[in-house]
């Protein structure tokens, strides 16, 4: 029997080792890390006949294993990968398995540094909305291997997959190729993985390269400037008018009077969708330009986007307590989406930001924060690096808490005292400091909101 080996004991890679063993591979599954809800996994998937390995140092052995396969948050460049590549070992990342087993069907792939979540969601509703069967899947929260294994175990056809693509799963997926490509933004990420801006733009540029159709935001300076070059047949959007359109105004997709056209035909009303700030109109327009490619009728997309609830954890609202709301906008993990979240609220606010930093320019994000906030209350291992730039820009109204237990009931405090009318959770920050992945801060933020303040 064929071995392969799968690395990292994450959601990903639990959902790749059931693939695989479904397939009929003889699957160990190995994490460097040792605790007890890993150990509750392995008693799991041992049960399920899947070997695990904890604490476990990773050594490729081509006479050992057949394939190698990699979770997301493994660096595609660690020396012992480029040791199994070296030797011949098949490696491809999760991603890429869940691509082998489902293209049969065609895909949306969505990639972007901040709003592919958002868009992601969007595309999926409108589409289940025109009757066909496309669940998402991938960074949006559900492995796309779960979804490889579940079409596996079902006859019920699939009509479209709709995945939410990262850099970290693109690099890993060589043969990966939607029939839409969608790239939303494009800003400095990642750039301790990437190492520079250039690496990074050239692994998103693969997917959409390998893309049949590409839908590109023309509101983003980066891909306005050199997107056209790149893609001379690509599908613009802009939420400035059909004159502003990078190219092909006849074929793009933008707002005029107050209507999200496509094709310079009025598609839906832009008010038809109730998410606050431009962004998010940005975002429609690329869910639509989608949509209309993939043949859905205006009705079915307007009926989607007059229900759509919104996306947890991306300026979520929570609840609201003497006049003030509370936000959740835990999936503000860098600058740039933090400065679109408190750009996008009502002021004056109070900000809660921190976490495990990241690199990037933060000087725009600190302008919004001056022009908005009231007050920072800081959490995470970034409040000093945080306390020291705001006191170099000359705001002094910040405070460091040591968690969001202390934070959300002090932003509260000051939010009343001052007069603001929104307390935001917008990190700017990753999660890993505290917490296991954004969705646990998110969801940390909501309980301690809905316990002092929910009605």
């Amino acid at each position: 029997m064929k071995h392969s080996y799968v690395i990292g004991l994450g959601k990903s890679g639990v959902a790749a080792a059931r693939l695989l063993k479904a397939q009929g591979w003889s699957v160990t599954i190995s994490d460097r890390n040792h605790s007890d809800a890993l150990t509750d996994v392995k008693t799991s998937l041992n049960a399920e006949g899947i070997e695990v390995n904890l604490g476990d140092s990773f050594v490729p052995d081509a006479n050992q294993m057949q394939q190698i396969v990699v979770s997301p948050g493994v660096p595609w460049d660690l020396p012992i990968l480029t040791t199994a590549r070296e030797l011949g070992i098949p490696t491809l990342g999760e991603m890429e398995l869940a691509w082998r087993s489902l293209q049969s069907c065609p895909w949306v792939g969505i990639t972007g540094t901040n709003g592919k979540t958002t868009v992601t969601s969007l595309i999926a509703a409108i589409f289940q909305s025109g009757g066909l069967t496309a669940p998402s899947c991938g960074n949006i929260g559900n492995a796309a291997s779960e979804l490889a294994l579940e079409h596996l175990n079902s006859e019920a056809s699939l009509d479209w997959v709709i995945a939410e693509i990262s850099s970290y799963q693109i690099e890993s997926s060589s043969t990966l190729a939607p029939e839409i490509g969608v790239w939303t933004t494009f800003t400095p990420d990642h750039l301790s993985r990437h190492k520079t801006l250039e690496n990074y733009f050239a692994i998103k540029a693969n997917l959409v390269n390998r893309s049949t159709a590409q839908v590109l935001n023309g509101d983003d300076p980066y891909l306005r400037r050199v997107g056209d070059r790149l893609w001379p047949d690509a599908i613009w959007t802009s939420t400035t008018g059909a004159e502003n359109l990078v190219a092909h105004a006849d074929k793009g997709a933008y707002i005029d009077s107050e209507w999200v056209m496509m094709a310079q035909e009025k598609i839906v009303p832009v008010k038809a969708l109730r998410m606050v700030g431009d962004h998010n109109q940005q975002n429609l327009l690329m869910a639509v330009a989608v949509a209309r490619l993939a043949g859905i009728d205006k009705e079915a997309i307007a009926h989607a986007i007059e229900t759509f609830p919104g996306v947890p954890h991306r300026l979520e609202h929570i609840c609201t307590w003497q006049g003030i709301d509370f936000i959740n906008d835990s999936k503000a993990t860098n600058y740039d989406a933090s400065e679109v979240g408190l750009r996008a609220v009502a002021s004056p606010a109070v900000l809660i930001a921190g976490g495990e930093a990241k690199d990037g320019d933060d000087r725009a994000w600190i302008e919004m924060i001056q022009q908005k906030a009231t007050s920072v209350v800081l959490i995470g291992s970034a409040a000093d690096y945080f306390s020291q730039r705001l006191t170099q820009s000359g705001f002094s109204a910040y405070e460091v808490c040591s968690g969001l237990d202390d934070a959300v009931p002090r932003a509260a405090e000051l939010a009343k005292d001052q007069g603001a009318r929104i307390v935001l959770l917008s990190p700017a920050c990753a999660s890993f400091d505290q917490y296991a992945n954004f969705e646990d801060r998110g969801n940390h933020f909501r309980s301690i909101c809905l316990k002092h303040f929910g009605v």
